[in-house]
């Protein structure tokens, strides 16, 4: 019996068991345990989707699904903008606190995990192929499937689905408000005030002095213009959306990869 039969095996024994109990704290147990199990069936059908699409068209490690935008980015490395993202050193302090302790873990959140894919491509204009074959070689958790079908998703080069270009400083403020996480895997910043974490650039000298800290020397300024780099992706990739759309692209790529659990996020005709 597979992962997902089993799954279901034990929902169904858990709906037994409440219709038995006649005590409400346990089927209120009970209950919160089918929904647990709910979604992770739901998961393994998503994990066995994406892995699908590799398995029909294994060109995507290396080629957009949809090929308006196969020669967006630069095929060669911008050696530098690399290296910074890799080794967390771009001035952003979330993206840098997640890059050094992937590579020291092995793993982040699946939201971190989309904002540093997000940021390489987006605000870095690297190509998500480099990008990805990074985080891929430092996930304990690889997965071709999953892999190559999150970081295109992420980059905005399906053809098909949302663009999200995340902001790293909203990021920051919203999954890590205390600051713990970058100060763990930051420390040179550690000493900042948690408001001065989220745009360490722009704390006075004053400030930066008091704290032992000089940005630009102790830590790098930011390594590209935070909001420069997001016009420039937002206005590049909608524009190609909407051509991949009028050009009947978009309507090829969800007939071969879209989720037909979803028909209502289909492009138009």
């Amino acid at each position: 019996m597979g992962a997902r039969g089993r799954a279901a095996q034990l929902r169904d024994e858990l709906k037994a068991l409440g219709r038995t109990s006649h005590d409400k704290p346990p089927r209120e147990s009970l209950t919160r345990r089918q929904q647990s199990l709910v979604s992770f069936a739901s998961r393994l059908e998503w994990r066995d989707h994406f892995v699908q699409k590799l398995e029909s068209e294994p060109a995507l490690e290396y080629r957009a699904y949809a090929s308006l935008f196969d020669n967006v980015w630069p095929l060669a490395p911008q050696a530098e903008r690399l290296d910074a993202w890799r080794e967390g050193r771009t001035g952003y302090p979330l993206v840098d606190a997640c890059m050094r302790s992937v590579h020291a873990t092995g793993w982040l959140t699946f939201r971190m995990r989309a904002m540093v894919m997000s940021f390489a491509s987006h605000y870095l204009w690297l190509h998500w192929r480099q990008a990805g074959l990074v985080l891929a070689r430092a996930f304990t958790d690889y997965e071709p499937g999953i892999h190559w079908t999150q970081c295109q998703m992420q980059a905005g080069v399906t053809g098909i689905n949302t663009i999200r270009i995340y902001n790293p400083i909203k990021q920051a403020a919203e999954h890590d408000a205390a600051g713990a996480f970058v100060r763990q895997w930051v420390p040179e910043l550690a000493a900042l005030s948690t408001a001065d974490l989220l745009r360490p650039w722009d704390a006075p000298p004053l400030m930066q002095q008091m704290h032992g800290v000089r940005i630009g020397r102790d830590y790098p300024s930011p390594i590209v213009p935070h909001e420069a780099s997001y016009a420039h992706a937002r206005d590049t990739l909608h524009a190609l959306k909407q051509s991949a759309q009028q050009q009947g692209v978009s309507r090829r790529v969800w007939q071969q990869h879209g989720s037909r659990k979803t028909p209502l996020n289909a492009p138009p005709r």
